[in-house]
Protein backbone atom coordinates (compact mmCIF):
# COMPACT_ATOMS: atom_id res chain seq x y z
CA UNK A 1 0.00 0.00 0.00
CA UNK A 2 1.24 3.30 -0.76
CA UNK A 3 2.05 5.59 2.34
CA UNK A 4 1.63 9.58 1.85
CA UNK A 5 3.87 11.25 3.60
CA UNK A 6 7.31 13.51 2.53
CA UNK A 7 9.42 10.94 3.75
CA UNK A 8 8.32 7.75 2.92
CA UNK A 9 11.46 5.73 3.96
CA UNK A 10 10.23 6.60 7.77
CA UNK A 11 6.43 5.80 7.23
CA UNK A 12 5.97 2.39 7.79
CA UNK A 13 7.16 2.73 11.53
CA UNK A 14 4.55 3.60 14.01
CA UNK A 15 6.80 6.19 15.67
CA UNK A 16 4.65 9.09 17.35
CA UNK A 17 3.81 11.89 14.78
CA UNK A 18 4.65 15.60 15.60
CA UNK A 19 2.05 17.13 17.67
CA UNK A 20 -1.04 18.72 15.15
CA UNK A 21 -3.21 21.49 16.84
CA UNK A 22 -6.53 20.81 15.76
CA UNK A 23 -8.95 22.97 15.03
CA UNK A 24 -10.96 25.02 17.94
CA UNK A 25 -14.55 25.00 17.96
CA UNK A 26 -17.02 26.81 20.34
CA UNK A 27 -18.58 23.70 20.57
CA UNK A 28 -19.40 22.79 24.39
CA UNK A 29 -17.84 20.20 26.29
CA UNK A 30 -20.66 18.54 26.77
CA UNK A 31 -23.63 18.63 24.53
CA UNK A 32 -27.16 18.93 26.10
CA UNK A 33 -28.84 15.95 26.72
CA UNK A 34 -31.13 16.10 23.75
CA UNK A 35 -27.99 16.66 21.49
CA UNK A 36 -26.05 13.61 23.03
CA UNK A 37 -29.01 11.50 22.89
CA UNK A 38 -29.04 12.26 18.98
CA UNK A 39 -25.45 11.44 18.84
CA UNK A 40 -26.24 8.41 20.72
CA UNK A 41 -28.80 6.97 18.44
CA UNK A 42 -26.26 8.01 15.40
CA UNK A 43 -23.94 5.54 17.04
CA UNK A 44 -24.20 3.01 13.94
CA UNK A 45 -22.86 5.76 11.92
CA UNK A 46 -19.66 6.14 14.13
CA UNK A 47 -18.85 2.09 14.14
CA UNK A 48 -19.92 2.18 10.15
CA UNK A 49 -16.92 4.96 9.95
CA UNK A 50 -14.52 3.04 11.79
CA UNK A 51 -15.13 -0.18 10.02
CA UNK A 52 -14.34 2.08 6.56
CA UNK A 53 -11.63 3.07 7.84
CA UNK A 54 -10.28 0.13 8.87
CA UNK A 55 -11.07 -1.40 5.15
CA UNK A 56 -9.62 0.95 3.25
CA UNK A 57 -6.63 1.08 5.44
CA UNK A 58 -6.33 4.94 6.07
CA UNK A 59 -4.14 4.90 9.12
CA UNK A 60 -1.73 2.91 7.44
CA UNK A 61 -2.11 5.35 5.04
CA UNK A 62 -1.34 8.12 6.51
CA UNK A 63 2.94 8.65 7.81
CA UNK A 64 4.25 10.93 9.82
CA UNK A 65 3.70 14.06 8.15
CA UNK A 66 -0.44 15.24 7.63
CA UNK A 67 -1.10 14.58 4.58
CA UNK A 68 -4.77 16.10 2.96
CA UNK A 69 -7.80 14.16 1.71
CA UNK A 70 -6.72 14.29 -2.19
CA UNK A 71 -2.99 12.78 -1.28
CA UNK A 72 -4.82 10.09 0.59
CA UNK A 73 -7.30 8.96 -1.73
CA UNK A 74 -4.64 8.56 -4.25
CA UNK A 75 -2.77 6.16 -2.19
CA UNK A 76 -5.78 4.49 -1.46
CA UNK A 77 -7.52 4.42 -4.28
CA UNK A 78 -10.70 5.73 -3.55
CA UNK A 79 -12.43 9.28 -4.15
CA UNK A 80 -11.33 12.73 -2.27
CA UNK A 81 -14.54 14.26 -1.52
CA UNK A 82 -16.09 11.07 0.13
CA UNK A 83 -12.82 10.16 2.02
CA UNK A 84 -12.77 13.69 3.04
CA UNK A 85 -16.24 13.51 4.98
CA UNK A 86 -15.17 10.31 6.54
CA UNK A 87 -11.80 11.97 8.03
CA UNK A 88 -13.96 15.01 9.01
CA UNK A 89 -16.68 12.52 11.04
CA UNK A 90 -13.79 10.59 12.85
CA UNK A 91 -12.25 13.57 13.72
CA UNK A 92 -15.04 14.52 15.89
CA UNK A 93 -14.18 11.36 18.12
CA UNK A 94 -10.58 11.71 18.58
CA UNK A 95 -9.99 9.45 15.74
CA UNK A 96 -7.65 11.75 13.27
CA UNK A 97 -7.04 15.29 13.68
CA UNK A 98 -7.30 18.06 11.11
CA UNK A 99 -4.85 20.75 10.86
CA UNK A 100 -5.64 24.65 10.03
CA UNK A 101 -4.69 24.24 6.66
CA UNK A 102 -7.48 21.06 6.12
CA UNK A 103 -4.66 17.99 6.39
CA UNK A 104 -5.32 15.07 8.67
CA UNK A 105 -2.78 14.01 11.19
CA UNK A 106 -2.64 11.12 13.40
CA UNK A 107 -4.19 10.74 17.19
CA UNK A 108 -3.54 7.92 19.72
CA UNK A 109 -6.38 6.17 19.07
CA UNK A 110 -6.06 6.53 14.69
CA UNK A 111 -2.63 4.75 15.78
CA UNK A 112 -4.96 1.75 17.25
CA UNK A 113 -6.25 1.12 13.41
CA UNK A 114 -2.54 0.43 11.65
CA UNK A 115 -1.65 -2.93 11.35
CA UNK A 116 1.57 -2.58 12.61
CA UNK A 117 0.96 -1.13 15.87
CA UNK A 118 1.92 -3.08 18.88
CA UNK A 119 -1.18 -2.20 20.48
CA UNK A 120 -3.59 -2.38 16.78
CA UNK A 121 -6.76 -2.81 17.44
CA UNK A 122 -7.52 -2.72 13.50
CA UNK A 123 -9.05 -6.40 13.77
CA UNK A 124 -10.89 -5.64 16.99
CA UNK A 125 -13.06 -3.50 15.20
CA UNK A 126 -13.57 -5.05 12.27
CA UNK A 127 -14.75 -7.99 14.16
CA UNK A 128 -17.15 -5.87 16.28
CA UNK A 129 -18.96 -4.46 12.67
CA UNK A 130 -19.08 -7.65 10.93
CA UNK A 131 -21.95 -7.89 8.38
CA UNK A 132 -23.86 -10.52 10.63
CA UNK A 133 -23.47 -7.78 13.55
CA UNK A 134 -25.91 -5.00 11.45
CA UNK A 135 -28.64 -7.68 11.03
CA UNK A 136 -28.46 -8.65 14.69
CA UNK A 137 -28.37 -5.77 16.55
CA UNK A 138 -31.83 -4.60 15.84
CA UNK A 139 -33.44 -7.72 17.17
CA UNK A 140 -31.86 -6.64 20.63
CA UNK A 141 -35.46 -6.23 21.87
CA UNK A 142 -36.53 -9.80 20.92
CA UNK A 143 -33.39 -11.24 22.99
CA UNK A 144 -33.94 -9.20 26.02
CA UNK A 145 -37.61 -10.77 25.47
CA UNK A 146 -36.85 -14.00 25.69
CA UNK A 147 -33.26 -14.00 27.32
CA UNK A 148 -31.46 -15.99 24.07
CA UNK A 149 -29.78 -16.02 21.40
CA UNK A 150 -31.61 -14.23 18.40
CA UNK A 151 -29.10 -16.05 15.83
CA UNK A 152 -30.48 -19.31 14.81
CA UNK A 153 -33.72 -17.05 13.86
CA UNK A 154 -31.52 -15.14 11.77
CA UNK A 155 -29.10 -17.44 9.90
CA UNK A 156 -30.58 -20.96 10.42
CA UNK A 157 -27.99 -22.29 12.46
CA UNK A 158 -25.74 -21.39 15.38
CA UNK A 159 -22.95 -18.76 15.40
CA UNK A 160 -19.98 -20.85 15.47
CA UNK A 161 -21.69 -23.19 12.35
CA UNK A 162 -22.50 -20.10 10.68
CA UNK A 163 -19.11 -18.58 10.92
CA UNK A 164 -16.91 -21.81 9.64
CA UNK A 165 -19.89 -22.79 7.22
CA UNK A 166 -21.12 -19.58 5.80
CA UNK A 167 -18.92 -16.61 6.65
CA UNK A 168 -15.20 -17.44 5.87
CA UNK A 169 -13.78 -14.18 5.66
CA UNK A 170 -16.12 -13.11 9.16
CA UNK A 171 -14.43 -16.07 10.46
CA UNK A 172 -10.89 -15.17 10.13
CA UNK A 173 -11.35 -11.64 11.42
CA UNK A 174 -12.72 -13.25 14.33
CA UNK A 175 -9.17 -15.42 14.64
CA UNK A 176 -7.29 -12.61 13.61
CA UNK A 177 -9.38 -10.53 16.79
CA UNK A 178 -8.80 -13.10 19.20
CA UNK A 179 -5.17 -14.11 18.39
CA UNK A 180 -4.15 -10.13 18.26
CA UNK A 181 -6.61 -9.12 21.86
CA UNK A 182 -4.81 -12.27 23.56
CA UNK A 183 -1.27 -11.28 22.40
CA UNK A 184 -1.86 -8.52 23.94
CA UNK A 185 -3.40 -9.03 27.18
CA UNK A 186 -0.98 -12.46 27.73
CA UNK A 187 1.82 -9.98 29.15
CA UNK A 188 -0.32 -8.39 30.90
CA UNK A 189 -1.40 -11.48 32.96
CA UNK A 190 2.28 -12.69 33.08
CA UNK A 191 3.20 -9.21 34.67
CA UNK A 192 0.30 -10.16 37.17
CA UNK A 193 0.75 -13.53 38.66
CA UNK A 194 3.54 -14.62 40.83
CA UNK A 195 4.44 -18.03 40.01
CA UNK A 196 6.56 -18.59 43.14
CA UNK A 197 6.43 -22.32 44.07
CA UNK A 198 5.08 -22.97 41.02
CA UNK A 199 6.54 -26.22 38.43
CA UNK A 200 3.59 -26.43 35.94
CA UNK A 201 0.78 -24.25 34.92
CA UNK A 202 -2.25 -25.81 33.15
CA UNK A 203 -4.08 -22.92 30.07
CA UNK A 204 -7.52 -24.06 30.36
CA UNK A 205 -9.29 -23.48 27.30
CA UNK A 206 -6.22 -21.08 26.65
CA UNK A 207 -7.12 -20.78 22.58
CA UNK A 208 -3.65 -20.51 21.20
CA UNK A 209 -1.73 -20.02 24.36
CA UNK A 210 -0.88 -16.70 24.66
CA UNK A 211 -0.76 -16.47 28.41
CA UNK A 212 1.36 -19.93 28.81
CA UNK A 213 4.14 -18.73 26.43
CA UNK A 214 3.78 -15.23 27.90
CA UNK A 215 4.59 -17.49 31.30
CA UNK A 216 7.24 -19.81 29.96
CA UNK A 217 9.43 -16.75 28.71
CA UNK A 218 9.30 -15.00 31.99
CA UNK A 219 9.45 -18.78 34.39
CA UNK A 220 12.54 -20.32 32.44
CA UNK A 221 11.84 -23.23 35.39
CA UNK A 222 8.30 -23.90 34.84
CA UNK A 223 6.70 -26.23 32.10
CA UNK A 224 3.02 -26.01 30.72
CA UNK A 225 -0.04 -27.73 29.39
CA UNK A 226 -2.56 -25.65 27.03
CA UNK A 227 -5.68 -27.43 26.67
CA UNK A 228 -8.46 -26.55 24.11
CA UNK A 229 -10.72 -28.10 21.38
CA UNK A 230 -8.55 -29.54 18.34
CA UNK A 231 -9.14 -27.04 15.56
CA UNK A 232 -7.71 -24.61 18.00
CA UNK A 233 -4.62 -26.19 19.32
CA UNK A 234 -3.29 -26.82 16.31
CA UNK A 235 -2.73 -23.44 15.45
CA UNK A 236 -1.19 -23.16 18.47
CA UNK A 237 1.70 -20.43 19.66
CA UNK A 238 4.79 -21.25 17.23
CA UNK A 239 6.46 -20.87 20.35
CA UNK A 240 4.85 -23.77 22.09
CA UNK A 241 5.10 -26.32 18.79
CA UNK A 242 7.81 -28.39 18.36
CA UNK A 243 10.76 -26.42 17.38
CA UNK A 244 9.69 -23.95 18.87
CA UNK A 245 11.76 -21.91 21.57
CA UNK A 246 9.18 -23.09 24.24
CA UNK A 247 8.60 -26.45 23.01
CA UNK A 248 10.33 -28.35 25.45
CA UNK A 249 8.65 -26.94 28.24
CA UNK A 250 5.56 -27.26 27.22
CA UNK A 251 2.60 -29.76 25.88
CA UNK A 252 -0.48 -29.01 24.27
CA UNK A 253 -3.42 -31.10 25.06
CA UNK A 254 -6.54 -31.57 22.19
CA UNK A 255 -9.81 -31.57 24.50
CA UNK A 256 -13.01 -29.87 25.54
CA UNK A 257 -12.61 -28.13 29.03
CA UNK A 258 -16.60 -28.91 29.95
CA UNK A 259 -16.24 -33.06 29.19
CA UNK A 260 -12.63 -33.52 31.28
CA UNK A 261 -9.52 -32.05 32.06
CA UNK A 262 -6.42 -34.63 31.79
CA UNK A 263 -4.20 -32.19 33.05
CA UNK A 264 -2.10 -32.27 36.28
CA UNK A 265 -0.80 -28.98 37.37
CA UNK A 266 0.30 -26.88 40.47
CA UNK A 267 -1.75 -23.67 38.78
CA UNK A 268 -4.80 -23.53 36.66
CA UNK A 269 -5.81 -20.36 34.50
CA UNK A 270 -9.38 -20.22 33.11
CA UNK A 271 -9.12 -17.12 31.39
CA UNK A 272 -12.60 -15.33 29.11
CA UNK A 273 -14.03 -18.79 28.63
CA UNK A 274 -16.41 -18.50 31.56
CA UNK A 275 -19.24 -16.70 29.87
CA UNK A 276 -21.08 -19.45 27.19
CA UNK A 277 -23.82 -20.32 29.78
CA UNK A 278 -24.25 -21.61 33.20
CA UNK A 279 -23.97 -25.07 33.03
CA UNK A 280 -20.46 -24.91 30.36
CA UNK A 281 -19.45 -22.76 33.25
CA UNK A 282 -20.32 -24.98 36.33
CA UNK A 283 -19.11 -28.31 33.86
CA UNK A 284 -15.71 -26.35 33.26
CA UNK A 285 -15.30 -25.49 37.32
CA UNK A 286 -16.53 -28.93 38.15
CA UNK A 287 -13.78 -30.79 36.16
CA UNK A 288 -10.96 -28.61 37.08
CA UNK A 289 -11.54 -29.30 40.95
CA UNK A 290 -11.71 -32.97 39.58
CA UNK A 291 -8.40 -32.67 38.11
CA UNK A 292 -6.43 -30.11 40.67
CA UNK A 293 -4.71 -31.88 43.83
CA UNK A 294 -5.71 -30.20 46.99
CA UNK A 295 -4.60 -26.75 47.79
CA UNK A 296 -3.93 -25.62 43.80
CA UNK A 297 -4.30 -22.35 42.80
CA UNK A 298 -6.86 -21.36 40.01
CA UNK A 299 -6.84 -18.08 38.63
CA UNK A 300 -10.22 -17.12 36.77
CA UNK A 301 -9.75 -14.04 34.24
CA UNK A 302 -12.60 -12.69 33.01
CA UNK A 303 -14.22 -9.06 31.42
CA UNK A 304 -16.67 -7.62 34.12
CA UNK A 305 -19.82 -5.13 33.20
CA UNK A 306 -19.15 -3.92 36.45
CA UNK A 307 -16.63 -2.16 38.96
CA UNK A 308 -14.25 -1.25 35.99
CA UNK A 309 -13.31 1.65 34.14
CA UNK A 310 -13.73 -0.16 31.17
CA UNK A 311 -17.84 -0.76 31.60
CA UNK A 312 -18.91 0.89 28.25
CA UNK A 313 -17.36 -1.94 25.80
CA UNK A 314 -17.43 -4.72 28.31
CA UNK A 315 -21.30 -4.40 28.56
CA UNK A 316 -21.64 -3.85 24.74
CA UNK A 317 -19.99 -7.37 24.67
CA UNK A 318 -21.84 -8.61 27.20
CA UNK A 319 -24.97 -7.59 24.88
CA UNK A 320 -23.57 -8.86 22.08
CA UNK A 321 -23.01 -12.58 23.73
CA UNK A 322 -26.85 -12.26 24.44
CA UNK A 323 -27.32 -11.73 20.41
CA UNK A 324 -25.16 -14.20 19.38
CA UNK A 325 -24.33 -17.34 21.70
CA UNK A 326 -26.74 -16.19 24.89
CA UNK A 327 -24.37 -15.73 26.76
CA UNK A 328 -23.07 -13.35 29.41
CA UNK A 329 -20.40 -11.11 31.35
CA UNK A 330 -20.04 -11.55 34.41
CA UNK A 331 -20.42 -9.24 37.62
CA UNK A 332 -17.90 -9.15 40.13
CA UNK A 333 -20.79 -10.99 42.17
CA UNK A 334 -21.84 -13.68 39.30
CA UNK A 335 -18.87 -15.13 38.86
CA UNK A 336 -17.88 -15.31 42.62
CA UNK A 337 -20.88 -16.92 43.40
CA UNK A 338 -20.14 -19.74 40.73
CA UNK A 339 -16.59 -19.90 41.70
CA UNK A 340 -17.56 -20.78 45.51
CA UNK A 341 -21.04 -23.00 44.32
CA UNK A 342 -18.54 -25.04 42.47
CA UNK A 343 -16.47 -25.70 45.69
CA UNK A 344 -13.24 -23.44 45.28
CA UNK A 345 -12.07 -21.04 47.81
CA UNK A 346 -11.66 -17.09 46.72
CA UNK A 347 -8.75 -15.26 47.72
CA UNK A 348 -7.55 -12.13 46.43
CA UNK A 349 -9.32 -10.36 42.81
CA UNK A 350 -7.30 -8.37 41.36
CA UNK A 351 -7.27 -6.29 38.19
CA UNK A 352 -5.66 -7.00 35.06
CA UNK A 353 -5.88 -4.32 33.07
CA UNK A 354 -8.91 -1.95 32.35
CA UNK A 355 -10.56 -4.90 30.66
CA UNK A 356 -9.94 -7.72 32.28
CA UNK A 357 -10.18 -8.82 36.18
CA UNK A 358 -8.09 -11.95 37.90
CA UNK A 359 -10.01 -14.03 40.53
CA UNK A 360 -7.19 -15.96 42.70
CA UNK A 361 -8.86 -19.54 43.95
CA UNK A 362 -7.69 -22.41 45.49
CA UNK A 363 -9.04 -26.14 45.18
CA UNK A 364 -10.05 -26.80 49.01
CA UNK A 365 -7.72 -29.21 51.12
CA UNK A 366 -10.65 -31.48 51.67
CA UNK A 367 -14.17 -32.36 50.27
Amino acid sequence: MTTVSSNPTTLATPTIAPTVAPLTTDAPASPQPGMRLRELVFGAACAAAVRAAARLGVADALGQSPATAAELATALNCEPQPLRRLLRALTCYGIFTETEDGRFAHTEMSRLLREDDPNSLRYISLWCTEPWTWQAWPRLDDAVRSGGSVFHELFGKGFFDYLHEDAHESAHVFNRAMTTSSAQSALDVAELLDLTGISVVADIGGGQGHVLASLLEKHPEVRGTLLDLPGVVERADPRLREGGALAARASIVAGDCREGIPVEADLYIIKNILEWDDDSTRRTLRNVIEAARPGARVVIIENLVDDTPSMKFTTAMDLMLLLNVGGAKHTKESLVNRMTAAGLVLGDIRPVNPYLHAFECTVPLSG
